[in-house]
């Protein structure tokens, strides 16, 4: 390392074990290995001589924003460098005639969208973290977030990249226009990666112009699937929601015992809603099977209504330690998936508090269990199989946001098949030869 830190400004490396720990890890219980070092990156140069440096004395190298993943993917492993790009903060372009922005990959996302509503813009995707993860995070694992039944996910606003390949070389992707279809997408390519082919150091994004008008619809039902077949109801008379989250009775009693938000006894599912446009079609269809609705008059009540939706992790975090998981299903068989949950923590004894993404069927079974254990116990892991496998059985994937990182990987074969796999690994190869970007991770 001495060659390495010679190489880098003064304080741009860590290695005392005591601080480099803290580096070492995401929001998972995985485990970390023990990293030689952590590089604090603060210029694109200092990636580069990151990357030169690992190429040549074949060291892997672990890039990782604001540790905010929930699959492993930023976990250290033993031998490697920590490359944060967390100092990386710089928004270097924000252009208001081309609605588009320029950022640094530690830029906090919530950060970039209250930048852009100065000039009337916003950053469509929010994941729930969206206070305090970064865009290189939510590029990495191709993020959604409460807005993505609308406006898509994190792929969907990337126009182009400027990412450092393993050997140092410094690649530009994409573009600045709203079209193009120059060549293979690699843009795409890279969002969605894990950092398993090169570091990315900045994005060129798209900016959406903020709605004139905004309104949330809040429901209350007496059982999940009534809530489901109410999400089904508003996908298909073509409502075009711009926000549409469901919450199970799990859920809902940890932010109540957390926030005292007033949950009455019967209610077992609550979806928040939004639409650009009037909402009164949308609250009727979910009267068809609500207990109780409600529509916002005013932007504080919506903002309180969202902010429910955003308590839900924080608050399960509080009455035990969380696998947190992440499928995807098509939407026609939303209450078909979120049945079998319901069978899998009856058949295994295991509390499941499930959020989801409800418009674009990406839910988020939430395993609790018993808080200083090393990891999940063996009834959780069993609970966790059969809701994956119910996934792919309903025709869904493994992961809509949260990447495969490492906690996926022993049931990604079930999806990918042989073919796909190969596939991945000739990939990883053209552009990372000696397999020395985030190893053991994502395929």
């Amino acid at each position: 390392m001495h060659d390495l830190i010679a190489a880098l400004p003064e304080g741009r490396v860590l290695t005392d074990p005591d601080v480099t720990e803290s580096y070492a890890r995401d929001r998972t219980f995985v485990p970390p290995g023990r990293p030689l070092g952590v590089v604090l990156a603060q210029t694109r140069d200092d990636v580069v001589t990151t990357l030169r440096w690992a190429t040549e004395n074949r060291v892997p190298v672990v890039p990782r924003g604001a540790g905010t993943g929930l699959a492993g993917g930023a976990t250290a492993t033993d031998g490697s460098v920590v490359l944060s790009l967390a100092r990386m903060t710089a928004i270097r372009e924000l252009s208001p005639q081309d609605e588009i922005a320029v950022v640094e990959p530690g830029v906090i996302t919530a950060d970039l969208d209250r930048a852009a509503r100065e000039h009337g813009l916003m950053y469509a995707p929010d994941p729930s973290s969206y206070e305090i993860s970064t865009i290189g995070g939510n590029l990495a694992t191709n993020a959604g977030g409460l807005r993505c039944v609308k406006y898509g996910v994190t792929r969907d606003s990337a126009l182009g990249l400027e990412v450092v390949l393993a050997d140092g070389r410094i690649l530009d992707t994409g573009r600045r226009t709203m079209k193009g279809v120059t060549g293979y997408d690699l843009t795409g390519l890279f969002v969605g990666s894990e950092g398993t082919l090169g570091v990315i150091t900045a994005a060129t994004l798209r900016l959406r112009r903020v709605p004139r008008e905004v309104h949330t619809v809040a429901a209350e039902f007496m059982s999940l699937r009534d809530a489901a077949a109410a999400v089904s109801a508003i996908i298909a008379a073509g409502c075009q929601p711009s926000l549409l989250e469901l919450m199970d009775r799990t859920t809902l009693e940890a932010i109540d015992d957390w926030k005292n938000i007033g949950l009455e006894p019967q209610t077992r599912a609550m979806l928040i809603a939004q639409c650009e446009g009037p909402p009164d079609e949308m609250a009727a269809l979910c009267e068809e099977t609500a207990s109780f609705v409600a529509v916002s008059s005013t932007p504080e009540e919506a903002a309180e209504l969202i902010g429910i939706r955003r308590l839900a992790y924080q608050a399960k975090e509080r009455i035990g330690q969380c696998l947190v998981e992440d499928v995807c299903v098509p939407r026609s068989v939303l209450p078909d998936m979120i049945s079998r949950i319901e069978e899998a923590a009856a058949r295994h004894e295991v509390t499941i508090a499930t959020v989801a993404h409800a418009g674009d069927g990406n839910l988020h079974p939430v395993f609790i269990f018993e808080r200083g254990l090393a990891e999940p116990p063996a009834e959780v892991w069993a609970a966790a199989d059969e809701v994956f496998r119910a996934a792919l059985d309903l025709g869904g994937t493994l992961t809509g946001e949260h990447g495969v990182g490492l906690l996926k990987k022993r049931w990604l074969g079930l999806e990918a098949g042989p073919l796909v796999t190969e596939l991945h690994q000739g990939i990883k190869q053209v552009f990372d030869p000696l397999g020395i970007l985030n190893p053991g991770k994502a395929i």
